[in-house]
């Protein structure tokens, strides 16, 4: 007589060694730059093609951005950072999908704001944000040759962040450089991220805000972290998306009101890395 209990008894613990032949040795790596090989391939070509390109790139282009800024107008010079970061974008090649700029209104300032994984986070704002900005950048890259010139002559703004107080006159100082639809950006978080999660924000984009009476705009960036990492000098292709959410109103607001409006950035920041990671 057959032992029905025996006989799936059996075929359960078949099913389960299967599975867990599955999610062991037969596991496949979830990214293409977790294969060492292709990793290591793509290295020589970073090095060898990329890092030549993006170095003659940097210096035609800060060139011209300067010349255009001191002699013509300052957006029109602009017009040369989205060329530098899309031209070194294609040759990476990184592909970019931005979603959601129905929701900027043409002719109007915001202030920007989006997490910040990667050094390619520069590329994905700089060439494919669909606004006149003003970047709020370390004072760092003030010495990136021809890069950092360029972007004082364009009229970015440098802060150095080991002194408060000098931070902030920069940042008053570059009032005036924001309205008739130019907008100001900041990464909130104020350095990248290493796990791509998340880290606290800083008051000084929402203080900004507050004090001018700007909307706030927040920009989720998607998948740079697997590009170029934090603290990594391993560069690999693929694909990232621009994901611009609905501005948040903060007419009427007022300092009281500024971790609702901090929390507000936040979850429409991670929305966007949870629904397009």
């Amino acid at each position: 007589m057959l032992d029905f209990n025996a006989i799936q008894t059996r075929i359960s613990l078949f099913s389960k060694y299967l599975t867990d032949k599955t999610a062991g040795a037969w596991k496949t790596p979830q990214l293409a730059r977790d294969n060492n090989l292709l990793l290591g391939l793509y290295q020589l070509y970073a090095y060898l093609v990329f890092l030549p390109l993006l170095a003659v790139s940097t210096t035609i282009m800060g060139t011209a951005a300067t010349l255009l800024a001191i002699l013509v107008d300052k957006k029109i010079a602009s017009v040369c950072g989205i060329i530098w970061a899309r031209f070194n974008s294609y040759i990476t090649p990184m592909l970019v999908t931005v979603i959601g700029k129905e929701k900027i209104e043409k002719n109007k300032s915001y202030v920007i704001v989006a997490n910040h994984q990667s050094q390619y986070d520069i590329f994905v704002i700089y060439g494919w944000m669909p606004v006149d900005f003003r970047w709020v950048m370390k004072m760092q890259l003030r010495g990136v040759p021809f890069l950092g010139y360029a972007c004082y002559k364009i009229g970015h703004i440098y802060i150095d962040r080991s002194h408060p107080d000098a931070a902030k006159a920069s940042i008053n100082a570059a009032r005036d450089r924001i309205k008739g639809g130019t907008s100001i950006m900041f990464f909130p978080e104020g350095t990248r991220s290493e796990d791509g999660q998340l880290k606290e924000f800083k008051k000084g984009a929402f203080r900004f805000a507050l004090d001018m009476g700007l909307p706030i705009l927040p920009v989720t960036i998607v998948n740079t972290k697997n590009i170029l990492p934090a603290k990594s000098l391993n560069l690999f292709p693929g694909k990232t998306k621009l994901v611009v959410h609905n501005p948040i109103d903060i007419a009427g607001q007022s300092e009281e009101n500024m971790g609702i409006i901090m929390d507000m950035a936040k979850k429409s920041i991670q929305r966007g890395l949870d629904q397009h990671s």
